[in-house]
């Protein structure tokens, strides 16, 4: 591990549609297929029948080709309504938590849906808003349970395996926990979104150290709500709450942080260039004003009104490339960055 690390933005992919086609509708989560095609989860807008569409799951690559989409909004199968994660397993399947409907749906690399399972509950393989989604080593898939307070794990058919956690705010314990990633040596990073920390266990659920407490400061979290973990074993943090990402070693040192910096992306440069009255607009427009907010709320006020910056960002990937890729749901686009050699 290093602590002289350093990263620099390098694009945008996306932009907000809530009508389908090219761009997201407040994206949650992002996953890879062996191709390198980006999978990226729209939770959408609302749950009216007219927003149906905004809730999907879009296909593209890291350079904005748009190669299609899948799902849509409701409860039939291969329907989704409140997806929290996304996951691919070692066949190229798609893996979607969904916490409204209390289940997981699995779908093939063309969005064919496949099966599902899950009915809420507190019992073996039941759930109460799965969340963050992740496979293991041996190709199991590991599970949020977020109102349940625990991770279990199933077999990617679906067959329920094992899980362990209980709510509470001690060592090992979870209150409302979300995100999930492992490390190469099969350890779990749980981002523990009300204890306001992250926590690592072994592969088999025993609790191994903590990062970070309640605040804004370097190290401190604020409903953390995304982890990864790269080949260096440097963690990762999408800071929800203090609208950033962290990076920090193994022994809690702090590496870095990203506000944003995202310029237009491809789409959107193309969008504006076909629709010439709003982009008149947009250049009219301070898109970096100058604000007085109460300390109390000056950081999401001050991600709600400059655009270059993240604004509710709830996931972090990284890839062995050493780029990093933030779901910024708020504006509804990933902002990538490239670690410097």
């Amino acid at each position: 591990m290093r602590t002289g690390i350093r990263f620099r933005y390098s694009h945008t992919v996306g932009f907000m549609s809530l009508q389908g086609g090219r761009g997201f509708g407040n994206p949650v989560d992002l996953a890879f297929d062996r191709d390198g095609v980006m999978y990226v989860v729209s939770r959408g807008g609302s749950d009216s029948e007219e927003m149906t569409i905004s809730k999907r799951v879009t296909k593209c690559t890291v350079d904005e080709k748009y190669l299609g989409q899948f799902s849509s909004g409701g409860t039939g199968d291969g329907q989704i309504m409140w997806p929290s994660s996304i996951a691919i397993d070692v066949d190229d399947n798609v893996y979607v938590s969904d916490e409204a409907l209390h289940r997981i749906s699995v779908f093939s690399k063309g969005g064919e849906f496949l099966y599902k399972w899950g009915v809420q509950g507190e019992g073996e393989g039941e759930f109460d808003r799965p969340a963050g989604l992740a496979f293991d080593r041996d190709n199991n898939l590991l599970v949020v349970d977020g109102l349940n307070n625990r991770v279990q794990r199933y077999t990617s058919e679906g067959r329920f395996l094992s899980q362990w956690g209980s709510g509470g705010g001690g060592e090992g314990e979870l209150n409302m926990p979300w995100g999930i990633t492992t490390d190469q040596g099969g350890n779990v990073y749980i981002a523990d979104w009300r204890n306001d920390r992250i926590q690592k266990f072994d592969a088999e659920g025993k609790y191994l150290a903590s990062w970070g407490t309640p605040g804004p400061g370097d190290g401190e979290f604020n409903r953390p709500s995304g982890v990864a973990v790269d080949s260096e074993d440097n963690i990762y943090i999408a800071d929800w709450g203090n609208e950033r990402v962290q990076v920090m070693a193994q022994d809690g040192a702090f590496i870095a942080k990203f506000r944003g910096e995202s310029g237009l992306s491809k789409w959107a440069d193309e969008y504006f260039t076909t629709n010439q009255d709003e982009l008149e607009e947009r250049e009219k427009a301070n898109l970096e004003p100058a604000l007085d907010l109460p300390p109390e709320d000056y950081l999401r006020q001050e991600s709600a009104n400059i655009e270059k910056l993240l604004w509710g960002p709830t996931t972090v990937k990284v890839d062995d490339q050493g780029r990093v890729y933030v779901v910024d749901t708020g504006r509804a686009r990933i902002q990538i960055y490239q670690r410097e050699p």
